[in-house]
C-alpha cells in the first residue's frame, strides 16, 4: 500500500491539499488533527502518547484494507531527531507491504498562512483553532521555536517534492503533486467499495416511489412523455415489485439511499436473459459514477445471465454513453414517443 506524506508548517495547506488530492486519486485522507481534536475534546489538553497510539492503530488497521493508499498530513520539526525517526518508522510500515511512499513538503510565507489559519474549512475541521488570536499566536510561536521548513538538500527521500504554495490554490497544488508522482486517476474501485445494492422491502415501496418520481421528473418536464416513471401511479410500482422473477434494490452510497434499480427475468423459465428497468439515481447524486457502479453490482447479482436488456432515451447522450460504457450496444429500431423523444433498445451479450 502507498503513502503520500504531506509535511509543512502550521496552516501551510496540508489538510486542504490532501482533501483535493483525495478527490482526484484513490487515496484516502488522514490528517493529523483527526486524532488530535477528539483527544483535546475529551481530556481538555494535548496527550501526545495517547494521540500517537491512536494514530498507530489507524495506520495498522488501514493497512489491512484494499485501498490504494493513504494521505497523511504532519507538521514536522526538521531539527528534531525524533521526528525523523517517526517518519522513518511510518514509511517502513507502508514499504513493508510493497508500497511506495511519496513525500510532499508544502511551504508558504507566514502572512499567507495567518490568513489561511482563519479559513472556514480549517476552522470546520479543527476546533482547537477557533480561538483565532490564540491560534495565530501559537502559529508564530511554532515558527520561532521549531524548524518547520527543510534545508536545501536535507531531505534524502527519492520520491520527494517541495512546493511553495503561497500563491497556488489547493486544487492547483493537488494536481501538481499528482502529475509529479504520476499518480493514476481515480478509478471505479473506490466507488465500488462505497456503493452496494440493498433489496427493497415491501414496507418501503412508498419511499421507493417518492425517489423514483424525484429522479425522473426532470426528464418528464423536458419530454412530457405519457409513459414516464415520474407520473406512473404507485400501484404500478407495487405490481412491478410483486413480479416473482424481478427485484428492486436500493442503491446505497455510504449507507444512504441514493437511487434504485429493478432487475430480473420477465419469463420465469428464461434465466439467461435479464432486464434493467427502471434504473435511477437521485438528481443530487447524478454524474458521480454511481449508475455505472450500480449496473456492475447488478451483473454480480445474476451471474448466470448472458443477455442483459434495457431501454433508454435517444436524446439523452449521457445515458447512452453510460450504457455503452457498461458494454451495451444499440439494437432494433428507434421508437418515437413524441416529437421530442425517441426510445432505443440496448443489449449486452456475455459470451
Amino acid at each position: 500500500m502507498d503513502l503520500i506524506l504531506i509535511l509543512g508548517s502550521g496552516a501551510a495547506g496540508k489538510m486542504t491539499v490532501g482533501q483535493e488530492l483525495m478527490k482526484i486519486t484513490d487515496f484516502r485522507l488522514f490528517h493529523n488533527h483527526m486524532m488530535i481534536e477528539p483527544v483535546l475534546e475529551v481530556f481538555g489538553s494535548f496527550q501526545g502518547a495517547l494521540i500517537s497510539r491512536l494514530r498507530d492503530d489507524i495506520f495498522d488497521e488501514f493497512l489491512k484494507t484494499e485501498y490504494r493508499g493513504l494521505i497523511f498530513t504532519y507538521m514536522m520539526a526538521f531539527d528534531m531527531p525524533s521526528e525523523w525517526e517517526f517518519i522513518g518508522n511510518l514509511s517502513a510500515k507502508f514499504e513493508a507491504t510493497g508500497g511506495t511512499v511519496y513525500y510532499v513538503e508544502l511551504v508558504a510565507d507566514q502572512q499567507e498562512r495567518l490568513k489561511r489559519n482563519r479559513s472556514d474549512n480549517r476552522l470546520a475541521h479543527k476546533a482547537s483553532k477557533r480561538d483565532l488570536d490564540l491560534s495565530d499566536s501559537r502559529l508564530r510561536y511554532e515558527d520561532t521555536h521549531y524548524r518547520l521548513v527543510s534545508n536545501d538538500g536535507e531531505v534524502p527521500f527519492e520520491n520527494y517534492i517541495k512546493i511553495d504554495n503561497t500563491t497556488l490554490t489547493p486544487e492547483e497544488c493537488a494536481h501538481k503533486i499528482k502529475a509529479y508522482f504520476h499518480l493514476p486517476d481515480k478509478c471505479i474501485n473506490e466507488l465500488a467499495r462505497r456503493v452496494r445494492l440493498a433489496e427493497v422491502p415491501e414496507s418501503e415501496i412508498s419511499d421507493l416511489y417518492e425517489m423514483q418520481v424525484r429522479s425522473f421528473m426532470p426528464l418528464y418536464e423536458k419530454y412530457h412523455d405519457a409513459g414516464s416513471p415520474a407520473i406512473e401511479p404507485v400501484d404500478r410500482v407495487r405490481r412491478r415489485f410483486a413480479v416473482e422473477n424481478r427485484k428492486y434494490y436500493f442503491i446505497m452510497l455510504d449507507g444512504a439511499r441514493v437511487g434504485a434499480i429493478n432487475i430480473g427475468h420477465n419469463d420465469p423459465e428464461e434465466k439467461k436473459t435479464a432486464f434493467i428497468s427502471p434504473l435511477f439515481v437521485l438528481p443530487e447524486y447524478q454524474n458521480r459514477g454511481i449508475g455505472y457502479t450500480a449496473i456492475q453490482k447488478a451483473f454480480e447479482k445474476l451471474p448466470a445471465v448472458t443477455c442483459w436488456k434495457l431501454e433508454t432515451i435517444l436524446q439523452e447522450p449521457a445515458n447512452c454513453h453510460l450504457y455503452e460504457k457498461c458494454g451495451f450496444v444499440r439494437v432494433g429500431e428507434e421508437k418515437p414517443v413524441n416529437d421530442r423523444m425517441t426510445l432505443v433498445d440496448y443489449e449486452r451479450i456475455i459470451k
